[in-house]
């Protein structure tokens, strides 16, 4: 078996279905998958589906291959477990310590980061009993997730959909680079973040526009929301990126349509984080009709300045309230990024600032990101090289010291 190995637990909801999705993720970036379905989630995804996928042997029970033993050696030797869909039913059996299965005697001798992403009905997921379990296994340090809001079985709409396969594995990734769980050390506050490239309008077609794909201010908002925060995201435009699960999303176009959401949803906000890329500049003037190439040279372009979003919420934030910007660098003839990153921090004023090296394929349009994190108390973190979401985790560590 080569790469993290990964034990994948599927429980009896109709959300199995896309567990194959997941471990095709998994599998694809590297992982050993071995799937441990319950009995009941093999009449919702058969053991063929799961073994042709992993190439991994399936089964439910532990008489199987008792020389063995795996229901001990699968826990023991597992980097990661992630349990998804995790039942009401499951997480019961899990919480009160059963072994009755493959899958629940795994999780008695894993001792790596372990991930639940539940999936039920809204009334199950808040039932009292549902929510003392997914306590305790918090408290033993199993990561739960959040589930998502929107369709579930038949009619119904509302909390308790699986969050999508992706979220998942970007999640799963972030524990294995953590090597330990996430902390809910964001429990009671709230925290508003911009995401994604503000677009300036030219005529009814052509806009200016940036290369943020707004990934990563995606995975602020992920992250956040896994660690208990209450989470806003005001998402500019973005790559094709699924709404994060317990996330409240604003959506905005230009520069100034960000600016108004953010000075509306950051008033009560505990942490402020600006992870969109701003466009500096816009047309003094839309042209009403298509601007039309009829072989002359092009009209000048008259630009006016965008508004200073991160200054104005420095200069309006309320006291303990913690203020993040990003800044896109690169080095010049009068300093290098972080050169660069140090004095926008000064001028800027917030709190803390992410500088991030771009060009060469960094940071823009790409899954990982690196940079420094720098404190107005004169304090200086290298963020090396690591998916987004951990990035995300390095600041949410920073500023829950801050929050604390």
């Amino acid at each position: 078996m080569s790469g993290p190995r990964v034990l994948l637990g599927v429980a009896g909801g109709i959300a199995a279905y896309k567990s194959a999705e997941l471990l095709r993720r998994l599998t694809e970036s590297g992982h050993s998958v071995r799937v441990l379905p319950t009995p009941s989630a093999l009449e919702f995804v058969g053991a063929a589906t799961f073994e042709a996928l992993s190439g991994q042997p399936v089964h439910t029970g532990v008489f199987t291959d008792v020389p063995s033993v795996p229901h001990v050696r699968l826990g023991q030797e597992a980097d990661l477990v992630v349990v998804a869909p995790a039942t009401a039913d499951l997480m019961a059996r899990a919480a009160s310590g059963r072994a009755d299965d493959l899958l629940t005697a795994s999780l008695l001798t894993a001792r790596c980061p372990v991930l639940f992403a539940p999936a039920m009905h809204t009334e199950m997921w808040e039932h009292p009993a549902t929510r003392a379990n997914v306590a305790l296994l918090r408290s033993r340090g199993v990561v739960v997730l959040e589930p998502a809001s929107g369709r579930l079985t038949g009619a119904d709409t509302g909390p308790g959909r699986l969050p999508d396969p992706a979220e998942i594995a970007e999640l799963a990734r972030l524990l294995l680079e953590r090597g330990q769980a996430l902390p809910r050390d964001l429990v009671g506050h709230r925290v508003v973040v911009s995401a994604g490239g503000t677009r300036e309008a030219l005529d009814p077609v052509r806009y200016l526009g940036n290369r943020s794909s707004g990934r990563q201010g995606y995975a602020l908002a992920r992250v956040a929301a896994q660690r208990g925060a209450r989470v806003t995201l005001v998402a500019a435009h973005t790559a094709d990126l699924g709404d994060p699960a317990a996330v409240d999303v604003v959506r905005v176009g230009s520069a100034r349509e960000l600016r108004d959401a953010m000075h509306a949803t950051t008033a009560d906000a505990d942490a402020i984080v600006m992870a969109a890329a701003v466009a500096d500049f816009r047309p003094t003037a839309l042209a009403e009709h298509k601007i039309k190439k009829d072989g002359s040279e092009p009209p000048a372009l008259p630009l006016a300045l965008n508004p200073d979003i991160l200054v104005e919420l420095v200069a309006a934030r309320r006291p303990g309230q913690v203020v993040v910007g990003f800044a896109a660098e690169t080095g010049d003839a009068s300093g290098d990024p972080l050169h660069h990153g140090r004095a926008k921090l000064a001028r800027k004023g917030c709190d803390l600032l992410v500088v991030n090296a771009v060009g060469d394929g960094r940071a823009f349009e790409v899954p990982d990101n690196a940079g420094w994190l720098l404190g107005a108390d004169g304090t200086e973190e290298e963020l090396k090289p690591g998916s987004k979401a951990l990035l995300a985790s390095r600041v949410w560590d920073a500023v829950a010291t801050r929050l604390g």
